[in-house]
């Protein structure tokens, strides 16, 4: 059911895809509407088998997963007191800086969910991060926090 005029796409109107970018989709088509979008992202469950399911009362979707099922949107904090990730739900959580790892392209991610799931970071929780970041002795990159430094990666030195 597609009601364009409102902006609204209900579940049961076909292929539901969550972007890399951090973005959902109706067949192929963004969902421009926010309040859609943050109620998606609150309801996705991830079950037990992989697999990615919108759940809204009765209703029930299948959901494509293009990267993560999360995306960190924003990062609070700073080295002193440590890092906040954001994630597209609208939930905070700690940063865990052990858990940071370089993938393909150069895309950063961390565990969230209390460690179950992987989420990639948006560019512009990427830079805010990476502002923090120094070069190690060997050049490699390096994340100080609390008074210890992390390397991207999970070695601390």
């Amino acid at each position: 059911m597609v009601m364009a005029r409102a902006g609204f796409t209900a579940i049961s109107s076909g292929k539901i895809r969550f972007g890399k970018d951090g973005r959902w989709y109706s067949d192929d088509e963004p969902i421009p509407n926010r309040a859609i979008n943050r109620l998606f992202s609150r309801t996705l469950k991830v079950l037990p088998d992989g697999r990615a399911r919108l759940e809204l009362g009765e209703d029930r979707a299948d959901v494509i997963i293009e990267d993560t099922p999360w995306v960190v949107t924003a990062v609070d904090g700073d080295p002193a007191r440590g890092f906040t990730a954001v994630l597209n739900d609208e939930t905070r959580e700690p940063l865990d800086p052990g858990s940071l790892r370089v993938g393909a392209d150069h895309v950063l991610y961390c565990r969230v969910k209390g460690g179950r799931f992987e989420a990639r970071f948006l560019r512009p929780a990427y830079y805010e991060l990476m502002r923090h970041v120094e070069l190690g002795v060997g050049g490699e990159a390096v994340l100080p926090i609390a008074g210890r430094r992390m390397m991207i990666g999970g070695r601390r030195t």
